[in-house]
């Protein structure tokens, strides 16, 4: 091998010896051809500086011509590789040359220069040659090249490589390869001309993996130079394995377990399986069998690489609990040999389900009579999961007259009562049945349903007050609503409808219900005729409230009515005796008497009470005012003075009766006072003593009656007032009287003081609004009047 190497060496350097012939001959005719062009010739990679030559004296120029006429090199390079010295004329190195980088790898670098010099203008042309120095060394453009080839590749196989490169030219650049001494290949090299020597691997031996399965080869490049430089590349050869191994895996079988609802990404199993061979032929990727569902593909992955089989998709057990997956191992071999293994994944159920729940019957409504154990709604309930993650107990959640029996039938409920109903307390009832299973944790579903409880005639009306008191003032208008009374029936429709009238019967108490009438939907009561409180005062009747219930339930109020006084009566005068319609009288006194002494006094009386019969006296006319004076609540006429002799002998009195009613009523009396002396006085009071008295027993049994009708007036009304209160409240501090229906006035008594004399009315003025003061001890009534004052009295 290295006898044909060195006979290789002898043919280049003929070859480059003839080149150089060839290149001398050349030059030779073209120096000739331009016998006035110099030419210099110099190393690459000289110092800045060096000389090349003397222009000037090879072109036979005066050196002071050299400045005079700006000797220059003309060039567009900005920074050119040589300047000539104005000076002395000689061509220097402006900066070191790499002949590499000015001409490449041509086998002659000639560098043309352009010369002038001005006036006259005159032009020459330098030639320098750049000589090429072995300043390189061969470099491959890989330092490491791996080889792959298969142990079963035969002898003679041939295997090219990239060719070294040298940028330095002729001689110097590649000459030839030399290859490390091994037992399987042998260096070749291909002259490729311009594009050098390409070495080329022969294979002389066949390779084996076992014995060696790596081989480290070195291939050496070498220049002409002297001594040559040289460059290497490692050559890597890895033995490639044949594929007569199958994969084998690490178990006979997997069984795995698997919950249900496993997160996507979950790793089920990883198999694992084993190639004796190598490279490809060794590497063993995994995938599914092709007996394999489509179904699987969506709900497991499998990763090729390293056989670990995840979750893909929603796993869920009531779909199916067993699953059996071929999966195969090969290897990357040409080839390729395979192995399968079944993986079966048992699904473990978890609670994931909730319970249903179904209303199969239902009645949405039941009596409230109904018994208890009544049955109102059948209720199932399924639950997917198994186990007892499908045992499911249902409850209701509310405390309700309702409860769940488990019947027979699994999972399946009744809902009924446990304890009698009252549509009255509660018309309805929204149940919320909970159904749990027994898993862990457990889950729950709920539903609502409504249950409403049907009305039963079962509660009479009843009425807002018992008993009802009313106070009608008399001369109401006939056939006006005089009040009104009012049942509630906590039923409902037709069962809480309500009918009323009066109850009649033929009593004499009960005779005045005849001249009432009742309105049977709304309760209000008319009056048929005008009551007079001086005819009848009080009576009372009962009203029957009936619902339109089957069987109609009904109930009775008593009514109480007090007939109100109003002022519809004029004052009666008693004294003086009334005659012609004119109540008039004539009063002796002596002249003599004293201030002070009682004349006389009118008496009257009104058949009203109250203010409407309290009576107030006036003077309208007196000749003497300074003679005589008037009580006004007691009507006696009293001397204010003295009788003088210049008096006159007869003085007449015109006396204003009038009542307190809000529109007063009056009548007059006329009092004629004579003067007499004394002796005729005491005869004229013989006189009229028998008359006197007369007159004086008619006021007194007019009197009488008065009073017997007032106190018992008064008692009625103080036992009634007396009576209400106590079935009120006995909470007397402060009171409104909580009568709704009323309009009207109570009838009360008023005390007054006249001089040293108490004086006791009995009369309605306490009218709705009427406070007790609390800070009064219940003894004072604020009265607000009609006619937009307040009295204020004191019992």
């Amino acid at each position: 091998m290295i006898s044909g190497l060195t006979m290789e060496q002898r043919k280049c350097e003929m070859r480059r010896a003839r080149e150089w012939f060839l290149r001398s001959v050349v030059a030779v005719l073209l120096w000739s051809a331009a016998s006035a062009q110099i030419r210099y010739s110099i190393s690459e990679e000289v110092n800045e500086g060096t000389a090349v030559g003397n222009i000037a004296k090879d072109l036979g120029l005066d050196k002071s011509t050299l400045k005079d006429r700006k000797y220059r090199i003309v060039s567009s390079n900005a920074d050119p590789l040589f300047h000539v010295n104005q000076n002395d004329g000689v061509l220097y190195v402006s900066r070191k040359i790499d002949r590499e980088e000015v001409c490449a790898q041509s086998s002659t670098c000639l560098m043309n220069l352009k010369t002038v010099l001005e006036n006259p203008l005159e032009v020459h042309y330098v030639g320098v040659e750049v000589l090429d120095i072995n300043d390189h060394s061969p470099c491959f453009p890989e330092e490491v090249k791996q080889l792959d080839i298969s142990e079963s590749v035969l002898p003679g196989a041939r295997f090219q490589l990239k060719a070294s490169r040298d940028p330095d030219s002729g001689p110097f650049s590649v000459q030839h390869y030399k290859l490390s001494q091994n037992d399987y290949f042998r260096l070749e090299v291909r002259d490729k001309g311009e594009d050098g020597k390409i070495p080329i691997l022969v294979l002389q031996k066949s390779l084996d993996r076992e014995a060696a399965g790596i081989n480290t080869l070195v291939l050496t490049s070498l220049d002409g130079g002297k001594p040559p430089k040289s460059g290497n590349m490692n050559i890597v050869v890895k033995v490639m394995d044949v594929n007569d191994n199958t994969p084998i895996f690490s178990k006979d079988g997997y069984s795995v377990t698997l919950s249900e609802n496993a997160p996507v990404g979950t790793t089920i199993v990883q198999v694992n399986a084993t190639d004796l061979d190598e490279g490809q032929n060794g590497e063993v990727y995994y995938s599914f069998g092709n007996s394999v569902n489509n179904k699987l593909f969506e709900l497991f992955n499998i990763n090729p690489s390293t056989g670990e089989i995840t979750v893909k998709g929603l796993i869920d057990y009531e779909q199916r609990d067993k699953y059996e997956i071929e999966i195969q191992a090969s290897d990357k071999g040409l080839a390729p040999l395979t192995t399968e293994k079944s993986v079966i994944i048992q699904i473990v159920d978890v609670n994931d389900n909730a319970p249903e729940i179904e209303v199969t019957s239902f009645s949405n409504s039941i009596p409230e009579d109904s018994r208890p154990g009544t049955t109102v709604a059948l209720i199932s309930v399924n639950d997917l999961d198994s186990g007892l993650n499908g045992k499911v107990i249902c409850s209701i959640v509310e405390d309700v007259p309702f409860v769940l029996t488990p019947s027979l039938q699994d999972n399946m409920f009744s809902l009924v009562t446990k304890s009698p109903l009252d549509r009255e307390k509660q018309s309805q009832y929204v149940l919320t049945i909970t159904a749990k299973d027994g898993g862990e944790p457990p889950l729950s579903s709920e539903k609502t349903i409504h249950v409403v409880v049907s009305d039963v005639n079962d509660n009479s009306p009843e009425f807002s007050l018992s008993p009802y008191t009313f106070y009608i003032t008399e001369a109401n208008e006939p056939g006006t609503s005089v009040f009104s009374v009012k049942a509630l029936d906590r039923d409902e429709n037709d069962n809480a409808r309500i009918n009323y009238h009066i109850l009649r019967d033929g009593s004499e108490g009960k005779k005045v219900t005849s001249f009432l009438n009742i309105n049977s939907e709304t309760g209000d009561i008319l009056a048929l005729k005008s009551f007079d409180f001086e005819t009848l005062k009080t009576f009372q009747f009962q009203v029957v409230a009936t619902d339109s219930g089957a069987p109609s339930l009904s109930s009775n109020v008593t009514v109480h009515v007090f007939i109100l006084d109003q002022n519809d009566n004029a004052p009666v005068i008693l004294y003086p005796v009334s005659s012609n319609g004119s109540a008039e009288g004539v009063e002796e006194i002596p002249r003599n008497v004293n201030a002070g002494h009682l004349v006389t006094k009118v008496r009257a009386y009104d058949a009203d009470i109250g203010y409407n019969g309290w009576l107030l006296f006036s003077l309208q006319e007196v000749t003497a005012h300074s003679l005589f004076g008037l009580d006004r609540y007691t009507g006696r006429i009293r001397t204010l003075r003295s009788f003088t002799e210049t008096d006159e002998a007869e003085h007449k009195l015109l006396i204003l009766v009038k009542d307190n009613g809000n529109v007063s009523l009056s009548a007059t009396a006329t009092v004629v006072v004579k003067l007499v002396e004394p002796r005729e006085a005491f005869a004229a009071a013989d006189v009229k003593s028998a008359t006197k008295d007369d007159e004086d027993n008619n006021v007194t049994f007019y009197l009488m009656i008065t009073l017997g009708s007032v106190s018992t007036l008064f008692l009625i009304s103080i036992i009634v007032l007396i009576a209400m209160q106590c079935s009120k409240s006995t909470d007397c501090t402060s009171k409104y009287l909580q009568e709704t229906n009323y309009d009207g006035t109570l009838c009360h008594s008023i005390q007054y003081r006249s001089g040293d004399k108490r004086y006791m009315l009995v009369g309605p003025r306490m009218s709705i609004g009427s406070t007790i003061v609390p800070g009064s001890h219940a003894n004072t009534l604020v009265l607000p009047d009609r006619r937009g004052t307040s009295t204020e009295v004191r019992k």
